[in-house]
């Protein structure tokens, strides 16, 4: 292990230095960095290698579980446990989780008020079955953008968003609106979302009932009936918003949210709930 750790470090600091802070021979050193590496020590370099590369594809967000799923899919025999010691040797961390709300201050009619239909069942049999919306925010040097989503629950993909400068409904009814056109019409469809102002207003309320579709809503104060909305965007915030920092304008973070959910999260990053797969490559396998 000492003689690793100065392997690791003769660029930084002189090999003498550390052989006498460390309590070792020079001899013993060069002796032990000329001798052949063992099978395993090659083997580790090799698959080391491919760890950083689904580090850095994933934008250095991917944990063991998913890098594992990479380096299996290449076609590489190897363990979880054994990725987890070659993340450790490079000092590679995912970043740990953040969580932040929007706070809502509008108005919410009873009237448009809908029951929890939805009750945590965050799985669906079929595309275009169960949806799941929400709206976050994220800091500019300009001020506020606020993001709204569409998630569809069979593959966790992204069907709609929208981006704006206040959240109003127009906000909301936009994200839901881009994914009608991109989902075509669905029938049976079940549209869940908080009670937040926006979407109890008498505008959204009217485009789900001229769309047939079904009203779901988390009841007062309980964020885990919206959990998988939650989710996607700590993900967001951990994966893009946060590491990139402050966004010099709007415009800046709109194409920056759109890169990763139209280039990264819909078509390439790998979901622990429909099996470690893009939430595209999901659909796509399903009918195949």
């Amino acid at each position: 292990m000492k003689f690793g750790f100065m392997a690791k470090h003769r660029g930084v600091w002189p090999v003498q230095l550390m052989c006498e802070a460390l309590g070792v021979s020079r001899s013993g050193f060069y002796a032990w960095i000329s001798r052949p590496q063992s099978r395993r020590a090659q083997l580790d370099e090799v698959m080391s290698a491919y760890v950083y590369q689904s580090f850095l594809a994933s934008d250095r967000t991917y944990g063991a579980r998913r890098i594992l799923k990479d380096v299996l899919e290449l076609g590489h025999r190897c363990g979880l446990h054994k990725i987890e010691r070659l993340m450790k040797a490079q000092a590679l961390r995912a970043r740990p989780a953040r969580r932040a709300k929007p706070v809502d201050r509008g108005e919410r009619p009873t009237a448009g008020i809908g029951t929890n239909l939805l009750d945590r069942q965050f799985t669906a049999d079929a595309p275009n079955e169960k949806w799941v919306a929400d709206f976050t925010y994220i800091w500019t040097a300009e001020g506020w953008l606020y993001v709204a989503v569409v998630l569809d629950l069979y593959s966790r993909r992204v069907v709609g968003w929208s981006m704006q400068n206040s959240m109003t409904s127009k906000l909301v009814i936009d994200a839901l609106m881009t994914a009608l056109w991109r989902r075509d019409k669905p029938e049976s469809l079940l549209h869940h979302s908080d009670q937040g102002s926006q979407y109890t207003s008498d505008q959204f309320q009217r485009l789900l009932t001229e769309q047939g579709i079904t009203c779901s809503m988390s009841r007062a104060g309980e964020v885990w009936d919206n959990s998988a909305m939650e989710s996607f965007f700590s993900t967001l915030k951990i994966e893009r918003v946060h590491r990139h920092g402050l966004y010099k304008t709007r415009r800046e973070a709109k194409a920056d949210v759109f890169e990763y959910i139209e280039c990264f999260y819909n078509p390439k990053r790998r979901h622990s709930s429909i099996g470690y797969v893009s939430p595209v490559k999901f659909e796509a396998m399903q009918y195949a």
